[in-house]
């Protein structure tokens, strides 16, 4: 069978893609010491505490405050505040060695102590994605300040406990969270961590500030002496904040694609989609299933038959995008497979669908009214929203358009589900359990976004995530993620309609820009400013 590659996608925009695609050429000048880097960022979401919301837009911000045990760069995982790593014949004990010698930004010594309560405190119990994957963990030794040994009670693989570290093992100060109300600790919007750079304000709605840190452990480094995160929602304002080199960078595809094509035609900006290679996304469309008319999958069946995802591709995207294959994207190498149910567009069989299913057009011209809510994390998503509305109408089902803001939107459909179907994103980051299966495992902790808060249960599915999360051989976890994709595409709990990589416009006096495969997430240590 075919497989679509991502240099077949663009339709009529080939100059751009390649553009889009070509390497970030890696400067050989010296690097200079001193400025402040300018960050665009379309919506805020009110927290920046990595330990308790998985989420890009709180690693772009904290990333480079509070960082991780492990990374990845281009040639593969590298040790950040866990210098080795190793795992018992069994699985059921994986020990970390922690690097010496690192201060919390307040001067206190870091060590396994901030580990074992990060991990048994919040990477487990309340970091979305995180308590599915640390459902089976039982402990965290500490042997000796930095020697930590993480205890199972099922059996862990290490390469998916070293591929989830990156996004969801960063471990924060004890000494500031024991004993306090986590939602409410004011550390939370003020972190405080071990990274290059130091927090130094936050003005709500308006931006995010951190120092460099002169006690970093990275000898030499960082070279800035700043960043400034502007929150800016406002995309016409952000292109001319860019143009006018007043912003420096604006990642995840926050700016029009109209613009991207034609920022990548100027001299002085860098476009491209390198540094996301750890962070491909889907567009999606997310079902409450509480409502009883969503609950029936043919409803859901003929929702997917409504949508003509080519001209969503070519319309919203500009031609930069993929057709979704279930939960796992192209990116997840033997893991994914296209092997699964697809729905075609077919407006009329849709139509039939929804009048065998019980929901004939009624006096009033509709068969029913979906409340709609779309993320506001960029200019896609919220077009995806319009798109949906005008193709349900399409089919004879009204949709009602809900506004609102990063933090609505998060409350109204992870926490408070106000909605019937939502449209956004889920990222995939290198192995389906880090931050895929937990869109479709019951059972996650209430309120937690980017999971399963739809109401949704499928006691097959469960059970092959459980079984993939706990076997050791890549193989056979491939093989259980397949029929978790088949599932899922039967089933449809979620819509994983598009898949895409983002893309940053970014101003070439930022050196040693997007040099990994999660750069806007990482720690930015290296990144330097030119006159």
């Amino acid at each position: 069978m075919m497989r679509v590659r991502y240099t077949a996608w663009a339709l009529g925009l080939i100059g751009l893609m390649a553009a889009l695609a070509a390497p970030v050429q890696v400067s050989a000048q010296e690097a200079r010491r001193g400025g402040t880097a300018v960050i665009h960022m379309s919506a805020e979401q009110r927290m920046l505490n990595p330990a308790l919301r998985a989420s890009t837009g709180v690693y772009y911000i904290s990333g480079k405050i509070i960082e991780p045990l492990i990374d990845k760069s281009f040639s593969g995982y590298e040790p950040v505040l866990a210098t080795d790593w190793s795992s018992s014949a069994d699985g059921l004990a994986i020990t970390l060695t922690l690097r010496e010698g690192v201060l919390w930004h307040d001067g206190m010594p870091f060590g396994c102590a901030d580990v074992a309560f990060s991990a048994m405190q919040m990477w487990k119990t309340r970091l979305n994605y995180s308590t599915a994957l640390q459902a089976n963990l039982t402990g965290v030794d500490c042997d000796g300040s930095h020697r930590a040994v993480f205890r199972y009670s099922k059996p862990m693989p290490l390469d998916l406990f070293v591929a989830a570290m990156p996004d969801l093992g960063h471990p924060v100060p004890r000494h500031l969270y024991e004993g306090t109300d986590f939602d409410t600790n004011p550390y939370n919007t003020a972190p405080v961590g071990t990274g290059p750079f130091r927090f130094e304000s936050y003005v709500a709605g308006d931006y995010v500030s951190a120092v460099r840190n002169d006690s970093y452990w990275r000898e030499g480094y960082p070279y800035l002496d700043g960043i400034v995160w502007r929150f800016i929602d406002d995309k016409s304002a952000a292109v001319a904040g860019l143009e006018a080199e007043v912003i420096h960078e604006s990642g995840f595809t926050s700016v029009s694609m109209d613009d991207v094509a034609r920022l990548s035609r100027d001299p002085r900006f860098s476009v491209g989609t390198r540094g996301y290679e750890n962070n491909v996304a889907h567009s999606t469309i997310e079902f409450n299933h509480r409502n009883p008319v969503l609950a029936n999958v043919q409803v859901r069946r003929a929702i997917a038959h409504a949508l003509d995802l080519d001209r969503a591709i070519g319309g919203i995207m500009r031609g930069f995008a993929a057709q979704g294959r279930g939960p796992v994207p192209m990116a997840g190498g033997r893991n994914y497979t296209d092997r699964v149910a697809r729905y075609v567009f077919d407006p009329q069989k849709a139509r039939r669908m929804l009048d065998d299913a019980g929901y004939p057009v009624q006096a009033d011209g509709l068969r029913f009214t979906l409340r709609h809510r779309s993320a506001p994390w960029g200019e896609y998503t919220r077009l995806w929203g319009l798109y949906f509305a005008e193709a349900m109408r399409d089919i004879d089902i009204g949709v009602e358009l809900l506004e609102n803001d990063a933090s609505g939107y998060l409350r109204g459909v992870y926490r408070d589900h106000d909605f019937d179907t939502a449209n956004g994103w889920h990222q995939f980051r290198s192995d389906p359990a880090v931050s895929t299966t937990v869109w479709l495992r019951s059972g996650q902790p209430h309120g937690a976004p980017w999971t399963n808060q739809f109401g949704f249960a499928d006691p097959q599915i469960d059970t092959l995530i459980d079984d993939a999360a706990t076997r050791l051989d890549p193989g056979e976890r491939a093989t259980l993620y397949h029929q978790i994709q088949r599932r899922t595409q039967e089933t449809l709990p979620v819509l994983f309609a598009i898949e895409h990589p983002f893309v940053s416009v970014t101003n070439r006096r930022l050196k040693n820009h997007h040099n990994t495969p999660r750069w806007n997430s990482s720690s930015w240590y290296d990144l330097w400013l030119d006159d």
